[in-house]
């Protein structure tokens, strides 16, 4: 059986999809991007602070899922510009530092809802209940 997964810790959806469904150990989350979710606005203009907010609501969403940075298993990652790549890897080596670090995807997009440089979704499992 699928469960929507929402949390106020982060986004709410902009369209008519579930930012992180589970189904049975797995939990599949939407892609994230730098929206605050106090807010309901972009973060920052900054590449990096973008980054580190499309991971906190990754993380938000994983944890509101009953599992964890250390339990991804792939990432995709969407940026407007290429040049921000090793900003991307540093960044996204911090996040899973503690962690192996899961497969992932990394490409150029075009463009992103509302003007953003960086999204990202995840594919993660948990421990079943």
């Amino acid at each position: 059986m699928q469960e929507a997964v929402q949390t106020p810790d982060a986004p709410a959806p902009s369209g008519p999809y579930s930012p992180a469904l589970v189904w049975e150990n797995l939990v599949f989350v939407s892609g994230q991007g730098p929206i605050d979710p106090r807010t309901g606005t972009v973060a920052s203009d900054d590449f990096t602070d973008q980054t580190r907010q499309a991971f906190a609501n990754l993380d938000a969403l994983l944890t509101s899922a009953g599992s964890g940075r250390d339990r991804v298993l792939k990432v995709q990652v969407y940026l407007t510009d290429l040049a921000n790549f090793n900003v991307l890897n540093e960044l996204y080596a911090k996040f899973f530092e503690a962690c192996t670090n899961p497969a992932r995807t990394t490409i150029q997009a075009a463009a992103l809802p509302g003007g953003i440089q960086v999204e990202l979704d995840a594919v993660a499992y948990r421990s079943r209940a």
